[in-house]
């Protein structure tokens, strides 16, 4: 294993650790993936018509239906986040072709929640990282938040309502995925991290440390630390917030400290500015970062404390010479990308975010424009461990207070990584030529700057920045998507403004393909074909790269995503934009930008494959794409010409095809300095498993692509082969989903097989918690060799969790409470619909003072289905008094004795709604009532 992959295997265990961690003594984020129950399709409650239905349903804590405290989930399905409910379903030509032709609609998930009475008195805050793609949130049937993006996280105080010991807490999510934000596959549900995070009353606020390097004069940095603090506690805190920052070595090189006052449910911002003396810097190459570590301590104890990273660097976007990090010109080498992968859609495991981001580093690519959305915060997390420089882009283009939430809620969050270059606000708006445009920028650019004034801000506009009054008149960066043929009309109008193709390229290719079948969606991979707003990968690359002015570009795309298959539609499922497809295999576009953007090391390709049965004697078009001076072509150790390398353009040779080797060779001051072939291979006789690393860590989260592919008895890779491939998965591990980049294909990518496509597929597979086994692998197929392999599993600590807490029982829980009476109540008197006020209203504990004598509560109750077969039980925890109980007008049982004391008594079969009624009688001179839960369980 190289050090580089060695690196990379061991970001996979940190990714997760980088965001914010803490002592568990003051602070703990928990993981709140497991457990979760999920119902596809809306839960529709029948209309609210009663007096007394209408009441209580605006009441809180009252909601109805699923997103209610004892609503019957028993058959709902059991599952893990992240999840993408979409890619799980088929394809449907009714579907919308932007998203895939993947069926989205709504779905619904609970979980319980059980919180220990010692905790008592924190801060509880759960956190959503992203939900696709309108989600409202209950707990305990309160609505705590709605939340009108589906990227960017929600971050919400269920402090007040949260129950503790036994009394389970109830988190219902409706996903509304029929609402849409973009014109690409989008994916539908809670496809990112969900966290539980506890924290001392007085607390860092989330994403309230603002810590970005600036630079002073000469090698004098400061980091002018900014820290929100919030008070959730009962009585105003005096604190002190200490600063401490270490070196990447893991040496304190500053520290600093302040006093502060934290008034009740109030927050307050301390101001800890720390000087740092000639930092290592961060760069592509040597991404130093520094670790800020921030506590809060009350009283001399610690009460919370939060570590972020961040780098040291400067950023210079010049508008005659481009793009400068650290003093130093660098050509942005970018590319866009969504955030969907083969067979597990936009629920993408952090390791696999690892394996995309390596793969792109192994292309030479050195910007990421994340399009056009925040991506997971793990992920900046990886860009800047691994060297990229990104820019940062905003959904919704709208500066109303709902949309402006969203941006700052980007930048706060963001803000401390050193891989951030650019904020952006938009991409391609139709009012971005006009004054409205120019009006709506310049207050989303403000309010960017008031969070963050040290990078530039931009937006990506495709066309309309020659007008009179537009956007660019508005941003630090003008971005252009696409506009070749302005590119020196907008520089010799506006010399001094800094300019970058934020977009570009959109050209065409299938993976495999030599090709172009129209009748078959296939295009051919010689960089031919591009949409008529773009341009081919040489065209593009070629328009920037000789005009030091643009800053660089972004190539649309990194990766081939789901959706918007342009240029074609049905059976067409998934983009063919890609350098690479879905799977992260490389198209021809890889070597072509390969071989411009990486000059440290000769390079040297050939396409297509050669294996051409059929064609003998057939001209067949030959591309080499190469970085060193001159090429030779050679075809069965034949020679067949010589070129000098077009570095833009690439080489192409027609070949007369006879089967053997075509190889190809590449010359540096007349020596040869790299080599490659393609030869003719046999008939498929074996398959072959290729992990992407040598291991796993066994924590339920670690995933890994492992290459399918099929071999012929040399052991030599066939290119065409399509077998037909099932998969077994045991041991430590299993099957998460699987792809292979035919742009057509409508296979399940949750199922056991899947075809080779041009002689590839991926199979993703992730270990299980606590897991110590290893994973073993089986693909077989008619007619070949199967192929095995056993990936051991690493134990590794378990990331800190929120354990499971099923829900087996229903609480009855909302109670009609009489006046107390001398005399025995009738039990099952009734109580008209429209009184809210004759009886009063609780929960357990319920308990009387001493007074009257007899006291009746009312509640009803719903069992879950596998309680209400007769198996059920009704129990009361503790009833302080003599008791009579009634279900449904029929005596169910008695207490006899004073004492406090449990109830258990069985709960009849029967299906709906059921009245319970219970008379307490008191014991002379002391107080009397239900005094715990009461519960239907077994």
């Amino acid at each position: 294993m190289s050090n580089w992959r060695r690196l990379c295997s061991a970001l996979i265990l940190l990714a997760v650790c980088m965001h914010a961690e803490a002592g568990a003594d003051v602070r703990e984020r928990l993981s709140l993936d497991r457990g979760w129950l999920f119902h596809l399709g809306d839960v529709v409650q029948p209309p609210i018509l009663g007096h007394e239905e209408s009441y209580g349903n605006a009441k809180a804590g009252s909601a109805a239906g699923a997103a209610g405290n004892e609503f019957d989930d028993s058959d709902w399905r059991k599952l893990d986040l992240p999840h993408d409910w979409a890619v799980e379903g088929p394809f449907d030509p009714k579907a919308n072709v932007a998203q895939g032709y993947r069926p989205r609609g709504i779905g619904w998930y609970r979980r319980y929640l059980r919180v220990d009475a010692a905790d008592r008195g924190k801060h509880f805050e759960l956190q959503f990282d992203a939900i696709a793609t309108h989600a409202t949130v209950w707990v305990n049937g309160n609505v705590v938040t709605r939340n009108w993006s589906g990227y960017n996280a929600s971050y919400i105080d269920i402090t007040p309502y949260l129950r503790y010991g036994d009394a389970l807490n109830t988190i219902a999510v409706r996903a509304d995925a029929e609402a849409m934000e973009g014109w690409w596959y989008e994916g539908a549900g809670m496809y990112r991290h969900a966290w539980l995070v506890k924290r001392s009353p007085v607390h860092i606020a989330t994403d309230g440390v603002h810590a970005t390097p600036r630079a002073g004069k000469g090698k004098s940095w400061s980091i002018p630390v900014e820290v929100t603090l919030n008070n959730s506690g009962k009585q105003a805190a005096d604190v002190t917030v200490e600063v401490t920052v270490f070196d990447p070595a893991g040496k304190q090189v500053a520290q600093r400290t302040a006093a502060a006052r934290v008034g009740v449910l109030a927050t307050s911002t301390v101001q800890l500015p720390v000087a740092i003396d000639n930092p290592a810097l961060w760069s592509l190459e040597k991404t130093n970062l520094y670790r800020v570590a921030t506590r809060v301590l009350q009283g001399g104890e610690q009460q919370d404390e939060l570590t972020l990273h961040t780098g040291f660097r400067s950023i210079r976007f010049d508008a005659a010479q481009g793009f400068f990090l650290n003093g130093v010109h660098v050509k942005l080498q970018g590319v866009c990308i969504h955030q969907d992968h083969a067979g597990v859609g936009v629920a993408v495991p952090d390791s696999v975010w690892e394996y995309r981001l390596r793969r792109l580093k192994e292309l030479g690519v050195n910007a990421i424009r994340f399009s056009h959305n925040a991506p997971a915060a793990e992920v900046l997390d990886l860009v800047d461990r691994m060297g990229f420089v990104v820019m940062d882009e905003n959904r919704n283009f709208n500066p109303s207070p709902d949309y402006m939430k969203q941006l700052e809620w980007m930048v706060k969050r963001d803000r401390h990584h050193p891989g951030v270059v650019l904020w952006s606000v938009f991409n391609e708006e139709p009012v971005q030529a006009t004054e409205v445009g120019y009006e709506m920028v310049r207050r989303m650019s403000a309010a960017v700057k008031a969070l963050d004034d040290t990078r530039p801000v931009t937006a990506a506009m495709n066309g309309g920045f020659l007008t009179e009054l537009n956007v660019s008149h508005a941003v630090d960066v003008v971005g252009a998507n696409y506009q070749v043929p302005d590119y020196d009309k907008y520089h010799k109008a506006y010399p001094d403004k800094p300019f970058t193709s934020s977009e570009d390229t959109s050209a065409f290719m299938t993976r495999g393909e030599f090709k172009t079948v129209k009748e078959k969606n296939l295009i051919a991979s010689y960089d031919d074909d591009a949409a008529k707003w773009g341009n081919t990968h040489r065209d593009a690359w070629e328009a920037i790269a000789t005009r030091p002015y643009v800053a660089g570009g972004f190539v649309w795309t990194g990766f081939d995503y789901r959706g918007e298959p342009t240029p074609n539609e049905w059976p067409s499922v998934s983009s063919v934009f890609g350098i690479m497809d879905l799977n992260g295999f490389p198209k021809n576009a890889y070597y072509i930008h390969q071989v411009q953007w990486i000059k440290d090391k000769p390079l040297i390709h050939i396409a297509p494959h050669w294996n051409w049965s059929g064609s003998e004697g057939k001209e067949i078009r030959v591309m080499v794409m190469a970085n060193v001076e001159r090429i030779k072509l050679l075809l069965n150790g034949r020679a067949l010409g010589e070129q000098q390398v077009d570095p833009f353009r690439m080489n192409y040779f027609n070949v007369a095809y006879a089967p053997g080797k075509l190889e190809a060779i590449g010359y540096r001051g007349g020596q040869e300095v790299a080599r490659t072939a393609v030869e003719t291979t046999g008939a498929a006789v074996a398959l072959e498993l290729v992990p992407d690393r040598a291991q796993l860590a066994g924590d339920g989260r670690d995933a890994m692509p492992i290459t399918v592919r099929a071999l012929d008895a040399q052991g030599r890779a066939v290119p065409l082969a399509d077998a037909q491939v099932t998969f077994a998965v045991t041991g430590g591990g299993r099957s998460i989903g699987h792809g292979n980049g035919d742009p057509n294909s409508h296979e399940d990518e949750k199922g056991a097989t899947r075809r080779l496509f041009n002689g590839l597929a991926q199979l993703i597979v992730q270990t299980n918690y606590d897991g110590k086994d290893a994973v073993t692998v089986v693909a077989s197929a008619p007619g070949l060799v199967a192929a095995r392999v056993t990936i051991p599993v690493k134990p590794v600590a378990a990331q800190p969790y929120v354990a499971e807490a099923d829900a087996p029982l229903t609480f009855v829980r909302s109670w009609r409470i009489a006046p107390d009476s001398d005399t025995r109540p009738d039990p099952v008197q009734q109580l008209a619909g429209f009184d809210m006020n004759t009886w009063g209203w609780g929960s357990p504990p319920m308990v009387a003072k001493a007074g009257g004598k007899f006291h009746l509560y009312r509640s009803s109750f719903t069992p879950r289905k596998n309680l209400a077969d007769g198996s059920g039980r009704l129990r009361f925890a503790s009833i302080r008094g003599k008791a009579e109980v009634w279900l449904n007008g029929v005596l169910l049982g008695k207490k006899d004795g004073y004492a406090p004391g449990a109830l258990d008594l069985p709960l009849p079969a029967g299906a709906g709604k059921r009245e319970l009624n219970v008379i307490v009688e008191a014991e002379p001179g002391q107080g009397s009532g239900i005094d715990g839960n009461v519960t239907i369980e077994r």
